[in-house]
This record gives C-alpha cells, sequence and structure tokens, in this order.
C-alpha cells in the first residue's frame, strides 16, 4: 500500500488555485457585453529551445483532438516502447535510436519516459491566469492525471506549477483481485515554473524546478506452472493469459526512482539579435533503489528445482537484497548565439562534475552477547567525473527552398583518450532533405560498473582489464516529405536510414544449466560489446482525407537486428493506423471524432528485463509471436472540454487469447478507458 507524499499536498493546494481560479480573475474574462476576451488563441506556449533560438513568441496550446486518445502521447515520450505491459512499467525505445548523451551518464533510463526533464518544462504566456486538468482511467486500473496553473502577474512575469499522477493496478499475482495489495506502479511529480523577460526582450530567464517519485512493484514475469507445459517441453502460451489464475517469479520485490532537478537559463542581448549571451545552470539528482526483502521466498519457489532461481546468485546478503544507486550532477552551460533573416549560429562551452555512488546491504550478524543486533555498514562504491565539452550549431536557410545545417559536441580525453564526440549535418532543398550523423560514446557508469547482491563487474579498467571500446555509429538519412494533389490533406512523409553500428554496449544473458532446457528462461549476464552491424531502416507515413473522414497509416521496417544479430533486436515490421470520422453537431457546439485505430508487430525475440539491474537485455529463449492490438473510440471537444471514450483491443479472442509486451510480460487485455481534458481562461 502506497502511503501520501508531499505531491498530495501539492495537488490539493493545485486543486485549490484551479477550483478558485474564475473568482481571481473574474473581472478579466469578459467585457461590457459578457464577450469572453481570452481563450486559446491568446495562450501560447514558449519552451527553452525557442528563447535559445533567440524566439520568444511562442506557439498556440495544442487543442487537437487527434493525440488526445493516443496512449503513447499520454507521457513525455511519445515514441514506440517495449514495456513490462503496465502503463508506468519498465520501459525502453522500440525502435532504433542513436545515442548523442556524452560524457558520464548514469545509464538507468527504463523510466526516463515518466519524468519530465526541466528543460522542456512548457512556460505559458497569458494575458490571463490559465489552468487545465487532465484524468484517464481505465477498467484495468491504468490512470494518469496532471494538473496545472499559470498565471502572469505582470506583463513579462509569469509564475506556475503542476502536479501529476501515473498509476496502475496489478493484472496477476497477489493483489490482482484488487484490495490493498492490487498498486503496481505509483508516479507523482511537481514542477514549480518562472519566466521572466525585460520590456526591451533584451533579457530572458527560465527557471524550473522538477521533482519526481516513481515506485514500482517488480513481479518478474508471469512464472508458469508444470501444467503450462506440453509432454515435450514447449510452453503453451494461452494458459498465461488466464490472469485469475497466474504466478509471478517475484512477491516481495520492489524499484524506487527518485529525481531531481533545478533548471535556470537566462540570456541576454549584446548587439541585437547578432549577437546574445546565455548561461545555463543544471543541478540534479536521480536515486535508483531495489528491495526484495524475502529471498528465501523466491529461491524456494515451486520450479526452483527445475528451472533454477529467479536470480542467477547471491553475492552477499542471502535473505535480502537492498541495492542503492545515487547520481548527482551539476553543469554550468555559457555560450553566444545570434541570427539574421538567412544565418543562425550558437556555440557553447559546457562543465560537468558528477558523482556516482552505489551500496549493496551486507547481512546482520549474529551476536553472542546480546539479542539485538546491528549491521555493519554496507559494501559502497564512490566515483567522481569531472568534464568539459564544446559544441556549437550553425545554419543557413534560404527561404522556404534550401537549408543547410551543422551541428556537433566534443568531449576531450576522458574515458577514451581520443574523447567523445557528436556531428551531425543537414541538408534540404524543397521537400527532399538528407543527414549524416556520426557518433562516438564511452560505456554509461552502470556498464562500466555494477554493486549489488545479484550482479557485480567492473570494467572501468581500475582492476586490470580491458576497457571497452567506444561505441561508434554512422547514420546517413534521406527524407522525402511532400503534398500531393488529388484529395484533400494528401500527404507522405517517407524516408530511409543506412545505420552503420560497431562495438554496441549491450546486456547479454545465459542458460542456467538444468536437465530440462526448454523451460529455462534467459538470465541477465552482463554488458557485452558486439562487431560492426548494419541496419536498414524504412519508414513511411500516409495521411489524406476524403469529405469528413481521416486516414493517418504509417510503418517502419527494420532490417538488420533480428535473432542474427547479437546486440540489437527489432521487430522487423511495425505499422500504426488510424481512421475516423469527424464532424460538428448540435450547430457546431460540439466537434466529434469516431474512429478506430491498430497497431502492428511482427514476431521477434524481444530484450528480457532484469528489474534488480533495471536493465533490458537480449535473450534467445522466448519469441514474441506477431500480434495485432485494435482499438475503437470516440472524442468529442465541447468548448473547453475534451473527453473520450475508448475500448481497447478489441480483438482480444480473435486468435490468440492475448499478447507478450516483454518476455513472460503480457499486455493488457480488453478494457474501457475514459479521458476528460478541462482548460480554464480566467
Amino acid at each position: 500500500m502506497f502511503l501520501p507524499t508531499a505531491a498530495t499536498r501539492w495537488l490539493l493546494l493545485l486543486l485549490g488555485l484551479v477550483l478558485g481560479a474564475p473568482l481571481l480573475g473574474r473581472a478579466q474574462i469578459v467585457d461590457d457585453s459578457t464577450k469572453v476576451l481570452y481563450g486559446p488563441k491568446t495562450t501560447r506556449v514558449i519552451y527553452e529551445a525557442e528563447v535559445l533560438a533567440d524566439s520568444t513568441r511562442g506557439t498556440l496550446i495544442d487543442t487537437s483532438l487527434v493525440r488526445w486518445s493516443q496512449q503513447k502521447f499520454w507521457f513525455r515520450d511519445s515514441t514506440l516502447q517495449q514495456d513490462l505491459g503496465a502503463v508506468g512499467s519498465a520501459s525502453r525505445p522500440l525502435l532504433f535510436q542513436p545515442n548523442t548523451a556524452l560524457g558520464a551518464r548514469l545509464g538507468r533510463n527504463v523510466f526516463d519516459r515518466y519524468a519530465r526533464e526541466a528543460s522542456q518544462v512548457p512556460y505559458y504566456d497569458s494575458r490571463s491566469p490559465y489552468s487545465f486538468f487532465r484524468f484517464i482511467q481505465s477498467g484495468a486500473g491504468e490512470q494518469v492525471f496532471e494538473i496545472s496553473y499559470s498565471r502572469s502577474l505582470k506583463k513579462n512575469f509569469g509564475i506556475g506549477a503542476s502536479y501529476e499522477r501515473v498509476a496502475s493496478n496489478r493484472l496477476v499475482g497477489p493483489g490482482s483481485s484488487g484490495g490493498i495489495d492490487a498498486n503496481l506502479v505509483e508516479h507523482n511529480a511537481a514542477t514549480f515554473f518562472a519566466r521572466y523577460q525585460t520590456e526591451d526582450e533584451r533579457y530572458h530567464l527560465l527557471v524550473s524546478l522538477v521533482d519526481t517519485r516513481h515506485r514500482t512493484i517488480e513481479q518478474g514475469g508471469i512464472l508458469p506452472y508444470a501444467s503450462d507445459y506440453t509432454a515435450a517441453g514447449k510452453l503453451i502460451t494461452n494458459n498465461l493469459f488466464v490472469y485469475d489464475r497466474a504466478q509471478v517469479n517475484l512477491v516481495y520485490a520492489s524499484n524506487t526512482d527518485d529525481r531531481d532537478q533545478l533548471h535556470l537559463f537566462h540570456s541576454y542581448r549584446l548587439l541585437g539579435r547578432g549577437v546574445t549571451a546565455y548561461h545555463v545552470f543544471d543541478i540534479r539528482r536521480q536515486y535508483n533503489g531495489y528491495l526484495d526483502n524475502n529471498l528465501t521466498a523466491t529461491f524456494n519457489s515451486p520450479v526452483a528445482t527445475t528451472d533454477g532461481a529467479f536470480y542467477p546468485a547471491i553475492l552477499r546478503n542471502p535473505t535480502l537484497t537492498a541495492d542503492r544507486v545515487t547520481y548527482r550532477q551539476a553543469e554550468n552551460t555559457v555560450g553566444f548565439l545570434g541570427r539574421t533573416d538567412r544565418l543562425a549560429y550558437n556555440v557553447y562551452a559546457r562543465y560537468r562534475a558528477a558523482s556516482l555512488r552505489q551500496t549493496s546491504q551486507l547481512p546482520i550478524p549474529a551476536t553472542s552477547t546480546t539479542t539485538t543486533t546491528q549491521a555493519p555498514p554496507a559494501d559502497v562504491a564512490s566515483s567522481a567525473y569531472s568534464q568539459l565539452f564544446f559544441g556549437g550549431t550553425a545554419s543557413f536557410n534560404y527561404r522556404t527552398i534550401y537549408a543547410v545545417e551543422v551541428a556537433g559536441e566534443y568531449k576531450p580525453l576522458g574515458y577514451n583518450p581520443l574523447g567523445e564526440y557528436w556531428l551531425r549535418g543537414r541538408i534540404r532543398t524543397g521537400p527532399l532533405s538528407a543527414e549524416l550523423l556520426t557518433t562516438s560514446y564511452a560505456p554509461t557508469l552502470t556498464q562500466q560498473q555494477q554493486l549489488g547482491n545479484h550482479y557485480a563487474w567492473n570494467n572501468d579498467g581500475e582492476d586490470g582489464r580491458n576497457r571497452f571500446s567506444n561505441t561508434q555509429i554512422t547514420q546517413l538519412s534521406g527524407r522525402l516529405q511532400q503534398r500531393l494533389p488529388l484529395l484533400a490533406d494528401h500527404a507522405i512523409d517517407a524516408s530511409v536510414t543506412v545505420a552503420n553500428v560497431s562495438n554496441l554496449i549491450y546486456y547479454a544473458s545465459y542458460n542456467p544449466v538444468s536437465t530440462n532446457t526448454t523451460k529455462q528462461i534467459s538470465q541477465l549476464l552482463g554488458p557485452q560489446q558486439s562487431d560492426s552491424k548494419r541496419l536498414l531502416i524504412a519508414s513511411v507515413r500516409h495521411r489524406f482525407r476524403v469529405g469528413k473522414v481521416y486516414f493517418d497509416n504509417q510503418g517502419t521496417y527494420t532490417l538488420g537486428a533480428d535473432s542474427t544479430n547479437e546486440a540489437l533486436r527489432i521487430p522487423a515490421l511495425v505499422t500504426e493506423s488510424r481512421v475516423f470520422y469527424q464532424t460538428h453537431v448540435f450547430k457546431k457546439a460540439l466537434l466529434a471524432q469516431l474512429g478506430a485505430e491498430l497497431y502492428y508487430q511482427s514476431a521477434f525475440r524481444a530484450y528480457g528485463y532484469q528489474p534488480s539491474v533495471q536493465q533490458f537485455f537480449v535473450q534467445d529463449r522466448f519469441t514474441i509471436r506477431n500480434y495485432a492490438v485494435a482499438n475503437v473510440f470516440l472524442t468529442a471537444d465541447i468548448k473547453a472540454a475534451t473527453i473520450f471514450l475508448k475500448v481497447a483491443y478489441l480483438n482480444q479472442g480473435l486468435g490468440p487469447a492475448g499478447y507478450f509486451t516483454t518476455p513472460f510480460y503480457s499486455g493488457y487485455p480488453r478494457r474501457l478507458q475514459l479521458g476528460i481534458r478541462w482548460r480554464f481562461f480566467t
């Protein structure tokens, strides 16, 4: 059962602000003829990236219905993800994404999707207080709630705050039938932000504070019964979708991911728009804690004698796992930027100071003189880093006909004597564009060193072992974006990418020794480095409209990341299709959409997941078969309120009884989802 946190108090405060906003600003919302003065067209959103490009105009708030009911847009990262089948669970990008993050970085990213980055906090420029909330709930226990309030105290000064909660319930294992043990994920985040600019717009200041608390119960996936296998040892996967009979590998395990970040950006125009100096200060902390307080129950599971325990080994404490990792980082960035009608540039230098501390709890020693015991200090591993980066961007634009951009960043010395870098060049002419990206980066801190009760490695060279080489990626992409004649809103967006990947560091697996290897699941071994691999990626999106019927189809085909690739596992084909009918009803008082969507994913040997180190790893024992998920939805917009009603996984039972998102982690069954979003302009 999750206890109330400080975030709950902020929720009550923000609710009061939203409910009281109409009273605070009543005199502003109407004129003498009771005509509404403020609304979506008077409220703009400003992001730091825009100010960094010397633009403060902002964009209008998004009032469209298209993305509102799609689950991938409920969170900070809208890319396709492989997760553990539940809202708020650990996830990783499903499709290939090159890395451009250099230097020291923790490398525990499975909860990044739900954490807001302070540099991406939206700032609102409104002539009146602006607030909104959104709430999404399903019959399976999915829940997303967000409430935000902001106001301009003066013309050039505004403040705001927001609160967010993401939660989900268990589908299998203890608590899946409800009650106090039903919680699976509990995510709370509070954000505070302020914006200021001088009357002449020469000076700009953006400040944000983000506090995130994410806790998830780790179940280790579904644990099959002996009856779930045929006489030949083949797993009957349909049996695993009978949720009320399923059992799980872990009952007493949980993961905690706490993050705090203070971010400040300010800039000053020295010579108009030609030369602007800026400074960014960023300080953050990420804490990851894994707890399993009953290892005896885990190792004495009904299948321990035939399938082996869920953990490969116990290195320190035979009864309790309490592994903790704390990463701290402080950065100062100083740079200059400028732009004209056709030219733009940005050059900067960044200094980063970081530290990493890992602890793993040792057992409590028994004493003969007293009945009380005291735990000795836990095993500790600490390290500190001091790093310098240089980077910049330069671009040339000639109207909408021709554009060239070059950007990059370099970190000298450090893990590799030759340093780390990324360099990107883009060129566009009309609807055609091309991009070349090359990058070389060191392993993450977790890949270099791990201290825990079940896994331990040291690849940083301090123990005399050879270090990993830098991972190197060279990627060439071509893209076509073109509106086409004939049908209304007819557009195509197609791209082809060739990526050469060498020395990629990944988490490998091994198969424990057993007399019945068919029943074995793979377990994480540790970080390894791959040979050179080549990927071919083709992606296309086609949108068009026939009258009031809208079509949106997109797909990605990846060649070279199949079961023969020891480091990369990506489904060969992933598609998303969406069709809906949109119209105004009740004399245009309501805008409604009625439609359907279909997601398809081809079969592949998906990554396994080891919660004690919060890492996905390559495995060869479980193939996720191809599956499709169909949804139908109804969305309506009534002035400032938007609602949707959706039946998700409508096609369940028309073929397999369910699907897996990760080996032994099943996706949600058919369910009803309801969402509401309400904006207040007061």
